[in-house]
C-alpha cells in the first residue's frame, strides 16, 4: 500500500483508518523510495489495531531489466538503508525535473511556477503527479492516458539503483527483500518461463528472500505458479494489493489471497518479520 509519502492519495493516518474499517489483521506500507509513513504510523497505532510491518519499494534496474524490490521489517534508521533511500530519492527528483523539461521542449507543455514548486516539494513525486497536472491543464484526458501516451515515451538519463544494491541494503538493515509483482516486472511487462526462472535465480543469488506470490492483478493461475516458484527457490511469499487510493483502481486489501489456511511460504515470511500465525 502507498500513501502521500509517495504516489498514494491517503495520508498515513487516513490509510490507517481505512485499514481498521476493512478489518485487516496485518498490513504494510511500501511507499516508493520513502519511509515517512513507516515512521509515522507506529505513533498512531492503538491497542487492538492491526499489526504493522514497515516496508518500502525501490525502483531498480540493471543491464538485464527493471525490478521493483520490496523491503519489509527493516530498521529505517540503519545506515545502509538510509544511504540507499537518500540515493533513490535523489534519482527520483532528477527524473521528475528532466521529465518536466522534456514535456516543455518536446511537447510544448508548461505549467505555472507555483504548481511546479508544489510538485517538487512532495516527498517523492513521480509520473502520477505529473499526469495529474497534465489532466488539470488540459494536456490529457486522464492520468492513465498522460502516462501511457506521453510520459512513458520520455526517456531520461539518470543514475539508477541496481537490484543487488537494494537487496544488500535491506538485508544489512535487518529486513527481508522481496520481488514485487514478478510477472509484471516494471509496469506492463509480462515475464514468464525461462526469463522468469533466470531472473529469480539471479536475484536469489544476490540475497533475495521472497516473492510477491499474491497480487491484485494476478490471476489465480499466476498466484499458484508464483507460489510454486517460491517453494522451488526456497523463498518466502507475500501478498500485496498495490493500493494507491484514488491514483489506482485497486481496492484496499485486494491481494488475491483467499481461504483460511496460509500457504507455508507466506506463514514463514510473517514469522521472519516477527508475526506469529
Amino acid at each position: 500500500m502507498h500513501t502521500t509519502a509517495s504516489d498514494g492519495t491517503c495520508t498515513p493516518g487516513e490509510l490507517l483508518s481505512r485499514v481498521r474499517e476493512a478489518g485487516l489483521s496485518v498490513f504494510a506500507v511500501t511507499d516508493h523510495d520513502a519511509v515517512n509513513a513507516c515512521t509515522e504510523i507506529p505513533r498512531l497505532l492503538l491497542p487492538g489495531d492491526p499489526l504493522f510491518i514497515p516496508g518500502v519499494e525501490f525502483s531498480c534496474r540493471d543491464e538485464e531489466g527493471k525490478y521493483h524490490i520490496l523491503g519489509y521489517g527493516f530498521d529505517p534508521a540503519a545506515e545502509p538503508f538510509a544511504a540507499l533511500a537518500g540515493a533513490a530519492h535523489g534519482i527520483r527528483m532528477e527524473k521528475v525535473q528532466k521529465r518536466l523539461a522534456a514535456l516543455e521542449s518536446d511537447f510544448g507543455m508548461t505549467f505555472p511556477a507555483d504548481e511546479v514548486a508544489e510538485l517538487l516539494s512532495r516527498p517523492n513525486p513521480g509520473k502520477p503527479h505529473i499526469g495529474n497536472l497534465m489532466v488539470k491543464y488540459g494536456y490529457a484526458g486522464t492520468r492513465r492516458q498522460a502516462i501511457l501516451d506521453v510520459l512513458n515515451r520520455i526517456r531520461v538519463n539518470t543514475g539508477f539503483i541496481r537490484p543487488e544494491q537494494a537487496i544488500a541494503a535491506i538485508l544489512d538493515s535487518g529486513g527481508v527483500p522481496v520481488l514485487a509483482h514478478p510477472f509484471f516486472g516494471d509496469g506492463d511487462q509480462c515475464i514468464e518461463g525461462t526469463e522468469m526462472e533466470r531472473r529469480l535465480a539471479r536475484l536469489t543469488d544476490f540475497g533475495l528472500r521472497g516473492v510477491e506470490a499474491f497480487y491484485s492483478r494476478f490471476t489465480p493461475a499466476q498466484c499458484a505458479k508464483m507460489l510454486a516458484y517460491a517453494e522451488r527457490f526456497g523463498l518466502f511469499a507475500t501478498a500485496g494489493s498495490d493500493f494507491h487510493g484514488a491514483n489506482k483502481d485497486i481496492p484496499l486489501g485486494m491481494t488475491g489471497l483467499s481461504g483460511d489456511e496460509l500457504p507455508a511460504p507466506l506463514a514463514r515470511f510473517l514469522k521472519a518479520v516477527g508475526i506469529e500465525t
